[in-house]
């Protein structure tokens, strides 16, 4: 039975921390369900076993036999067809491991199988930057413009400028300036609203993200802006809007009741689709307070060094698209900032 005004959240988090201690009764048991949250978080309320069970034998085997069969029936003729075929899949069965053999982590919606994965690609990242890290620039630039021979055509001084003739505004040339990068911001700090939930540290990024444009304008020739491009285009506007309908999510899923039921139980078509889409929604949400007037000082040196490598973290993707000469739109960039997106949540979890 759950204590008084306990929720069943909590009376689930107990009962799990109770298993945990009895198992290690030497640890600390408020230690023991931390961890437990954050590293190997359980599924309550099972109802669909199939989607939940191991099947570790016979996805080894479906997946041998049919690198087995794409192995031998493919064209071997061309060498780098061949490179680029053992690359995928090294990365494929490395994710299937990762699905077999790695924590759920804090996330179990729609599937702790999906995280599992995110945790297995951001090894393989990891790896291939531990690669990189001993090469030379040529042989990196050699490697990239292997994946992709367009790159070879492709010099960074032709990206688009953005400070030129400030005191010349009008219309057209502000309409000229919201482009995809405008809709990037809008939209990265919807995502990032919505992990971070806290409008002071947000709007705190926000601001010294242009702070640190100003200083590296000398560095990345695209961080020139006029004053009104940085500060009400991107500030107020596409940062301010993407920040405060972040918020707002977060305050409709903060306000609302889960109370989950399972697909089973439901017999409408209708009723069974809305379950089903419900599955990628959160299963339920957690109040976030970075800061209150109790916190210690270390607290408030976490949160300033979350924030400070949240701005290098986004500072390396602009020099990284400058020093290896890549568009903004290639789907090296574009995968990068997605995969690092998806990192990112379980982290700030």
């Amino acid at each position: 039975m759950s204590g008084c005004g306990e929720t069943q959240e909590e009376a689930r988090a107990r009962m799990r921390a109770d298993n945990l201690f009895q198992m290690h009764p030497s640890r600390p048991r408020k230690q023991k369900s931390v961890f437990s949250e954050v590293n190997e978080r359980g599924v309550d309320d099972i109802t669909l076993e199939v989607f939940y069970k191991p099947h570790t034998i016979t996805l080894l085997l479906v997946s041998i036999c049919v690198i087995m069969y794409i192995a031998f029936t493919r064209n071997d003729v061309d060498i780098q067809d061949n490179i680029w075929a053992g690359i995928l899949c090294v990365g494929f069965y490395f994710l299937i491991i990762s699905l077999l053999a790695f924590p759920n982590g804090p996330f179990t919606r729609p599937h702790p199988a999906i995280w599992r994965m995110v945790f297995g690609a951001s090894v393989i990242y990891l790896c291939t930057l531990l690669f990189l890290l001993f090469q030379r620039y040529e042989s990196v630039m050699a490697i990239f413009r292997w994946l992709d021979p367009g790159l070879k055509n492709f010099h960074i001084d032709q990206e688009k400028e953005y400070g030129v003739n400030c005191s010349d505004v009008n219309l057209e040339k502000i309409w000229n300036h919201l482009d995809v990068f405008a809709v990037a911001h809008f939209l990265g700090w919807l995502f990032k609203a919505i992990l971070v939930r806290h409008w002071g540290i947000l709007w705190a990024i926000s601001f010294m993200w242009e702070f640190t444009e100003v200083q590296f304008a000398h560095l990345l020739p695209n961080f020139k802006e006029c004053w009104w491009d940085a500060l009400i285009l991107d500030v107020f506007i596409c940062n301010g809007l993407g920040i405060w309908l972040g918020l707002k999510i977060c305050s409709i899923l903060e306000m609302r009741e889960y109370k989950w039921v399972s697909i089973r139980d439901i017999h409408s078509t209708t009723g069974k689709i809305k379950r089903a889409v419900l599955q990628f929604t959160p299963e339920n949400w957690t109040h976030m307070r970075w800061l209150d007037p109790k916190c210690t000082y270390m607290r408030f040196f976490a949160v300033c060094q979350l924030v400070i490598f949240w701005q290098v973290s986004e500072l390396n993707t602009f020099f990284l698209k400058h020093i290896f000469e890549m568009p903004p739109s290639h789907p090296i960039v574009v995968g990068r900032l997605a995969l690092v997106g998806v990192i990112v949540a379980p982290s700030v979890r």
